[in-house]
């Protein structure tokens, strides 16, 4: 039985920006399950709709090709991301009325949670994911987006705070993002994850990824800029589950991939890209991580973990967003 002391988690698998040489990683720690905390993600043994949990911000993608004169307004730069302030609320309504839109559903641990899904395929609802929406239009919409991303997503709705949303301003070979969290951070507990209808859903899963944005190795005090070291490091803090061995991931960009498991450190070499195939890259750590995702939850081996991870990544960043064609050609 998993005791709902639920956000106690203490390890995270995200894109960590900004370490001490602006290097961009990704952690991945694996571990076990013990009652009362849910840590990093776990492996158990089943696969079937619900087996894969994911709990984080969810935001509506608002993608727009748009002028020159629109970033001017909103004093936005071509090629940047940004939380918005108060002088870009009206952006999100504005793009709708006045350029062509996609909607897509985002936030980071949606996104990999749509991932896992895509090269998953089958069967539908693999992965359940809680966050939090507002009640209005914007939320609608992404309860529309996040079904036809065959994803069991179970959002508390309150109207205190609008449904989060993201700006994608496309001019050019350029994206401005501007983030509106809202009521993504408006997440209760008590009256949403404690429900035991919705406790239900997190008993019912074998993996669980919970996402936190954060500098791991700086917030470690880590005193090394070595990756490989990194990951011995982060292997070797302490660890309430014994019984299974952390596992530590972590991705450079165009440079190999390191994995940590034990003593032992091995590395992956990531899949070429031409630097003009390139076209947006801010999707690719959400990506790995449902790549990675995708085959853990089937029980896969680690070393094709990292291979779904490394195909998922590059088929993102050939593209605007965190979109995908309508099957991959992974095996």
């Amino acid at each position: 039985m998993i005791k709902s002391s639920f956000v106690k988690t203490t390890w995270t698998l995200r894109p960590v920006n900004s370490y001490k040489n602006g290097t961009m990683l990704s952690v991945v720690i694996a571990a076990m399950l013990k009652p009362g905390y849910l840590r990093g993600f776990c492996c158990f043994l089943s696969f079937s709709p619900n087996s894969l949990f994911g709990m984080g911000n969810p935001l509506l993608d608002i993608i727009a090709v748009v002028d020159k004169d629109l970033l001017d307004k909103y004093t936005l730069k071509a090629n940047d991301v940004i939380l918005a302030e108060d002088k870009h609320k009206a952006l999100f309504d504005e793009l709708v009325k006045k350029f062509k839109v996609e909607y897509h559903a985002g936030g980071a641990t949606q996104n990999s949670i749509k991932v896992a899904q895509w090269m998953i395929q089958e069967p539908h609802n693999v992965g359940t994911f809680f966050g939090c929406i507002g009640k209005d239009k914007f939320g609608e919409i992404l309860k529309q987006k996040a079904e036809e991303a065959h994803i069991d997503a179970h959002y508390y709705e309150q109207d205190e705070e609008p449904t989060g949303t993201c700006a994608a301003c496309i001019t050019g070979d350029n994206r401005s993002l501007v983030a509106n969290l809202a009521a993504a951070n408006c997440y209760k507990k008590d009256k949403h994850l404690d429900l035991e209808e919705n406790w239900k859903l997190v008993e019912k899963a074998k993996v669980y990824y919970i996402a936190e944005a954060a500098t791991f190795a700086k917030e470690q005090d880590f005193e090394t800029k070595d990756i490989k070291e990194i990951a011995k490091k982060a292997q070797a803090l302490p660890k309430v589950n014994t019984k299974r061995q952390r596992i530590v991931v972590l991705t450079q960009g165009k440079e190999e991939t390191v994995m940590a498991l034990g003593d032992k450190i091995d590395t992956f070499p990531v899949l070429k890209i031409d630097p003009k195939d390139i076209v947006d890259t801010n999707g690719a750590g959400d990506a790995f991580v449902g790549g990675f995702l995708s085959e853990l939850v089937q029980e896969k081996p680690l070393d094709q973990c990292v291979k779904a991870a490394h195909y998922s990544a590059n088929v993102i960043i050939r593209r605007v967003g965190c979109t995908f064609p309508e099957k991959p050609d992974f095996n």
